[in-house]
């Protein structure tokens, strides 16, 4: 297991992720204060996709620098709010996901067991 590996990739997708968020703001916000902006941005945001957010911020510094260095700046801003309590969460949230899950096998497992054909004792009782 290469665990470098794996927690690059995974600060990939949280950047990736926050781009996302910061644009969403950066749209909510510009949909208050300036809506033909928040139209323009929604439909480049739709043809570029945002999936790779480094692409996305590349591809809008060409068309709109303003926009890119604001949704840079929200996405920033995000990361230094959220990395601080995410870590403790992410471990939460997947041991509580685990649990539920293998509650719910454990409850499958246990009514599949339960309804299984009748038992020899029970057969033998029937006979009589």
């Amino acid at each position: 297991m290469d665990l470098k590996r794996v927690a690059k990739d995974t600060a990939k997708v949280l950047t990736n992720y926050m781009t996302y968020q910061a644009l969403r703001i950066v749209l909510d916000q510009l949909g208050e204060t300036d809506p033909p902006q928040a139209l323009w941005l929604h439909s480049f945001s739709a043809n570029q996709g945002v999936q790779d957010g480094d692409a996305y911020l590349q591809a809008l510094l060409v068309e709109k620098q303003e926009l890119a260095f604001r949704i840079m700046t929200v996405r920033q801003l995000l990361s230094e709010e959220v990395t601080d309590f995410l870590p403790e969460m992410v471990r939460s949230n997947i041991q509580q996901s685990n649990m539920e899950y293998r509650r719910q096998y454990l409850e499958r497992i246990t009514q599949l067991s339960l309804s299984d054909p009748a038992s020899p004792e029970q057969q033998a009782d029937s006979d009589t």
